[in-house]
This record gives C-alpha cells, structure tokens and sequence, in this order.
C-alpha cells in the first residue's frame, strides 16, 4: 500500500486558484491514479487539520502493509515542524509533492521544513507530481528509505 497524505486546503482542488492549482479536483484525479496503480493499493486522506495529519502518519507509517508515503503537506510544509517530526518517526520512505512551483512563488514558500525528511520532492508540476511519486516509491529497492 502507498499512502497518499494531503494536507490543508487541498480539498479545494480543482476549486481554488484554478490558474495554479487546475481545475480537476483531487478526488478525480485520484481514481484515475488508482487505476493507473491497481497493485498499489493506494489510500487517500486529507485534512485541513495538523492533528489529524500526524495521527494518519503515525497509523499509515507503521502499518507493515505500507511501504511508501507521499505527502503534499500544503502550507504546514513551512512551518509544521510537527509533521516533520511525525515523518521522521516513520520507517516506510516519503516523498513531497507539491502542485505548484513553491520556489517561483511567495517567499515563504520556498523553505519546506518537511522536505528533508522525506526521500525526495516534487514540486511544481502540477497532479502529475503524484504520479511521479508513486513511481518513484514503486521503483526504490526495499530496505532503502
């Protein structure tokens, strides 16, 4: 199972600032991925809430049936050192996907604080991040984080 993490605001995909988000929602998209991935067993989650997330991570990270997470922790990525702490605890590998180019907008932005603990991020390439993730995770040799 890959773990698919998705945090505040995300909801709105499809919704929400359409010339930088596009306009499919999340949810859409996800079933096409799903059916891209069928040996995957891909999960969903998303919440507007920091707890929550960090309570999915800690489930989903030690579940012996997951073996990967990717994670668009929104703005948390900036500041949530919380959710960083929750995706070092974890031993299965991660990866950040991020829709837009955070380096190419608001300062602020450009410094994920969750970045280095994951495997590697992908940022700015819109709902296809995801897939390249789940690529990514299905193509690490086990064992490796």
């Amino acid at each position: 199972m890959i773990a698919i993490i998705n945090g505040p605001n995300l909801n709105l995909t499809g919704r929400r600032e359409p010339d930088i988000y596009g306009t499919q929602t999340f949810e859409s998209y996800f079933e096409s991925l799903a059916a891209e991935f069928p040996a995957q067993n891909l999960s969903y989650f998303q919440s507007n809430s920091e707890g929550a997330i960090i309570d999915h991570i800690h489930q989903v990270g030690f579940d012996p049936q997951c073996c990967g997470i990717v994670i668009n922790p929104g703005a948390y990525a900036h500041y949530s050192y919380a959710i960083a702490d929750a995706l070092r605890a974890v031993p299965v590998a991660k990866i950040e996907v991020h829709i837009s180019n955070i380096h190419a907008r608001e300062g602020f932005r450009a410094v994920s604080v969750t970045a280095p603990t994951c495997r590697g991020v992908i940022a700015g390439l819109g709902l296809s991040g995801y897939r390249l993730a789940v690529e990514a995770l299905n193509n690490l040799q086990p064992g490796r984080q």
